[in-house]
């Protein structure tokens, strides 16, 4: 089916930061799958590990006990807030899960017939119906109606406006209320916007005062991404829920949602999934996992991330102030904004540094080009990027100072 805008580009084979197309060009991958294949392509111990598990036993149904299922749920429960985990295979079956959490924790704890989640305009937690109507951007919800109910949305950010629509739903009576406020603590489709320890500390206070679930989209932003294991950890709360995948298994597809006990309200029969936390999968989650614990991850994160956006703000601001508006971003997911009034869009940007410097980059939204690299990335593969960034749009723009 045709539901891919593909690239004129064939990927044969990768090492670490780099991939190989088919005529053995080199790419500096600053896409890393979306953000997923954290440790980069080819590592030795996640090789070793789905290798070793496939001569084992690669599947096996979640009626019986999977060794590295518990281990990888032990090594989560230990480095997060969370008590419980379920394991499925994506970010958005793990968004249906916290979803389909936190209306049963509505029903059966807060005594709500008709639970509403609110989320954030321009977030994105998915594509299946459920999460498309999560997601507060209208392009992908167009023709896919009737979407399922329960769900209002605010703007980012706005502490203010957030209160304003809590209180409007408690308000209604007839067995309306709050079931949760779902949010990620960075906006990554929507143009990778950091959210701010006041929007969120207040998210925790109206949870606490309403009964309502803290959920939070991890997806993109956990597993290290951020500079910190969990995103929520750079904004200073702890949600009651939260949703991981992309980078949990470094490439091999696995999701997963975590909750504390007090909304562990999944018996059996509730929820389940064929694939999810089959042995293949979760030895390469927890391959991945002791990567952080061995390889100083999140340190290099920190430190490539500061280097980046540094030199993105004085090579590349300063010499093209018309044309870059604002480097934002926490650890490694980082967006440079084109300014609005120019004509210039992501997109072309996007395909220039692909084709002309072999670099792999994904938009953000029309304005927005995103860096996500491997979080194995150097120093000098950094450097590398901002100089071929520079080309591009030295090439793109009539002067420097476009």
């Amino acid at each position: 089916m045709n539901t891919y805008g593909r690239y004129p580009l064939t990927i044969e084979r990768g090492n670490g930061t780099f991939l190989y197309d088919n005529q053995n060009v080199e790419y500096v991958d600053c896409a890393a799958g979306i953000a997923t294949c954290c440790l980069g392509h080819a590592h030795p111990a996640l090789s070793k590990a789905v290798a070793d598990q496939m001569n084992q036993v690669h599947h096996c149904s979640n009626l019986y006990y999977i060794p590295a299922q518990a281990s990888l749920a032990s090594w989560l429960v230990k480095n997060s807030c969370a008590d419980k985990v379920f394991f499925c295979n994506s970010g958005a079956e793990a968004n249906e899960a916290a979803i389909k959490l936190a209306r049963k924790y509505a029903h059966t704890k807060l005594g709500i017939d008709h639970p509403v989640i609110i989320t954030a305009v321009n977030s994105f937690h998915g594509r299946t119906l459920t999460a498309i109507t999560a997601t507060g951007q209208p392009k992908y919800q167009k023709d896919f109606g009737p979407l399922t109910p329960g769900f209002e949305y605010v703007e980012y950010n706005n502490l203010a406006e957030l209160k304003e629509k809590v209180k409007e739903i408690q308000g209604r009576g007839n067995g309306h209320g709050l079931a949760g406020i779902m949010m990620e603590s960075l906006q990554g489709e929507g143009g990778i916007r950091p959210g701010t320890t006041e929007f969120f500390q207040g998210i925790r206070q109206l949870c606490d005062e309403t009964g309502a679930l803290m959920m939070m989209d991890e997806v993109q932003t956990g597993m290290g991404r951020t500079g910190h294991l969990w995103g929520y950890e750079s904004i200073g709360v702890e949600p009651d829920v939260f949703s991981s995948a992309k980078a949990l298994g470094g490439g091999v597809p696995i999701g997963a949602m975590l909750c504390k006990d007090k909304c562990n309200v999944f018996g059996p029969g509730d929820h389940a999934s064929t694939y999810g936390g089959n042995p293949l999968a979760c030895a390469a989650g927890v391959a991945v996992a002791k990567a952080f614990e061995e390889e100083g991850i999140l340190e290099n994160v920190q430190r490539r991330g500061e280097q980046f956006r540094q030199l993105a703000r004085t090579v590349l601001q300063n010499k093209y102030p018309k044309l870059i508006s604002e480097v934002r971003g926490w650890g490694l997911i980082n967006g440079i904004e084109l300014s609005a009034d120019q004509p210039l869009t992501a997109a072309d940007v996007t395909k220039a540094l692909m084709v002309t410097e072999h670099v792999l980059v994904v938009p953000a939204g029309p304005k927005v080009i995103r860096f996500v690299p491997p979080l194995i990335i150097d120093e000098e593969t950094i450097n590398v990027i901002i100089n071929k960034v520079d080309k591009v749009l030295s090439t793109l723009t009539s002067t420097p100072t476009a």
